[in-house]
């Protein structure tokens, strides 16, 4: 959440950096809004002092056995009057509040502008993409003459969207979890949780999903619960509501959570394959920062995510995302973006966003200043670590052979127990 008197002190600026970010509020009329809500309370606090003093020369009168009617008539219509106000100003700040969570962070000066991923900026390689001496199949193929992924089952399961990983499948999709969990606390320095899969709607609002993503939640019937969407959300809401001390700043975490969307906006986008899923796997990295340290932070998470890959020797890349191409949260976001051959070109395999205080103002977390004992909003920053069936793909279109087999990279091989999947 933006702080409004920001908005306020500089609408244009606002609105300017809004150009990209599909945003429907208009701001003009959060401006109103703030305005006629200062009025009232302006008002209110006027009517509550009269009432005071009334009450005061009431008191006054009473003792000299004297008529206060008036005072008392005054009083009672000022009550009336202060009833009436005080049910506008709830109306106002209702209508507020609902526009104030529907406006997406504000991109950062050094982020580019533009509607889509036409406008964002490709930051830096790193690995070269295979040149094979066959023709590369597409992960959906390897995985079904491999045996490791059976489609028409998960169809029967569940629906489109969905995927059965069978045998030496199956596990290299646990082992990748768990590679990522141990390189991540072991060679990066975070902390592992193990966290909720079922999300209250006061957390999915605090991290941004609600109320502008609600169509791509899936929702516990009669109950305030949600499936995790991802799992940056029960991990930030970890520490809703909770005030640092400024030396326990920074906080690493990662955790693996599966995830579940609906992917109401994106009908009709990869559906061959397991790249766009209604359930998958992911392990994430957040980090609490200092206002001052987030930038640094940011930078050094987008690495941390890219260590992952070059463990693995994919070659990947890192974007750069344009203002109209970030989520909704970011101020600043980097894509890392994997070399899968079947597409001949790069997709994404991670978001690392900077989101500054916006979590932070609505999840009420906060930090005291050591000098000053000031309480003031924390930096929260979120990247996956990786997405896994992206992993998966990854793993088995780069790695494939000419005879069919799929070579495993070897640093998972103490996790799989194997080195190669051959064709059944």
């Amino acid at each position: 959440m933006l702080d409004i008197k920001f908005i306020v002190s500089n609408p244009d600026l606002v609105k300017s950096k809004l150009k990209y970010r599909n945003c429907s509020v208009n701001i003009d009329e959060v401006v109103e809004l703030y305005e006629a809500r200062k009025k009232i309370v302006f008002e209110v606090d006027n009517l509550r002092a009269k009432e005071k003093q009334l009450s005061k020369e009431i008191g006054q009168l009473k003792s000299k056995n004297q008529d206060a009617s008036k005072h008392l008539e005054e009083i009672a219509n000022i009550s009336k009057e202060i009833e009436n106000k005080e049910k506008v100003l709830e109306d106002i700040e209702k209508k507020l509040n609902s526009m104030l969570l529907l406006i997406p962070n504000l991109p950062m000066d050094d982020v580019p502008e533009g509607e889509d991923e036409k406008s964002n900026e490709v930051i830096s390689y790193w690995g070269e993409p295979r040149k094979f001496d066959f023709e590369p199949l597409p992960h959906w193929e390897i995985g079904v003459r491999l045996g490791i992924m059976d489609f028409d089952a998960a169809s029967r399961v569940a629906g489109s969207g969905f995927i059965v990983m069978k045998g030496m499948g199956a596990k290299l999709e646990r082992a990748i979890i768990n590679f990522f969990l141990d390189y991540n606390t072991s060679k990066s320095g975070y902390t592992e949780m193990w966290i909720p899969f079922l999300i209250k709607g006061e957390s999915l609002q605090a991290t941004g999903q609600l109320p502008k993503f609600k169509q791509d939640l899936y929702k516990i019937e009669d109950e305030d619960l949600f499936l995790n969407p991802t799992a940056e959300v029960p991990l930030v809401n970890i520490f809703r509501d909770q005030i640092f001390e400024e030396d326990s700043l920074p906080i690493y975490i990662t955790g693996y959570a599966p995830s579940f969307r609906k992917e109401a906006g994106a009908y009709g986008k990869d559906t061959r394959g397991i790249l766009r899923q209604h359930q998958f796997n992911k392990v994430e990295l957040i980090k609490i920062t200092k206002p001052e340290d987030s930038e640094k932070e940011h930078l050094k998470m987008v690495e941390d995510a890219s260590n992952l890959l070059k463990a693995l020797n994919l070659p990947h890349r890192i974007v750069k995302l344009s203002s109209g191409d970030m989520g909704f949260s970011a101020s600043k976001c980097y894509d890392i973006e994997v070399y899968l051959p079947s597409y001949k070109t790069y997709r994404e395999i991670s978001s690392v966003s900077n989101c500054l205080d916006f979590q932070a103002r609505r999840g009420n977390i906060r930090f005291r200043r050591k000098a000053t004992k000031k309480l003031e909003y924390v930096h929260t920053l979120n990247g996956s670590g990786l997405a896994v069936g992206r992993t998966v793909i990854a793993i088995l279109e780069n790695y494939q052979q000419k005879d069919g087999s799929v070579i495993i990279p070897e640093v998972l091989r103490p996790y799989t127990g194997f080195d190669i999947i051959k064709p059944s």
